[in-house]
């Protein structure tokens, strides 16, 4: 009984990356500026959750899309952190906006922790 045990908890491990587990590059918490240029931090956890350190309380999920950490905030709103090179950026994109188009707001990205 035991093997099986194991070999049910190896095989959920295997298949956590494919149900939708947030990739470990980006998990933390990011320092970034908003469009006022005013410095607060997104915590981005293991589970796929996401907040911020904003008045309004910011929270959402997020998830890894190549080089980047696309975070879907209850707002509406869009955020992106993504590598550039041996850099982070921050690119937030309004409700109902296309992360394809210009950001609103852009930022460097610095991993506090």
């Amino acid at each position: 009984m035991r093997n099986v045990r194991m070999a049910i908890a190896a095989s959920l491990l295997a298949l956590m990356p494919s149900i939708g587990f947030a990739a470990t590059g980006f998990e933390g918490v990011w320092n970034v500026k908003d469009s006022a240029g005013k410095p607060f931090q997104i915590t981005l956890s293991p589970d796929g959750t996401a907040k911020a350190t904003r008045a309004e309380g910011m929270t959402g999920t997020w998830s890894q899309e190549g080089d980047s950490a696309v975070i879907k905030w209850t707002t509406g709103w869009t955020t992106k952190i993504t590598k550039e090179g041996d850099h982070y950026s921050k690119t937030a994109y309004a409700k109902g906006q296309s992360p394809d188009s210009s950001p609103k707001n852009s930022s460097s990205a610095e991993k506090a922790q």
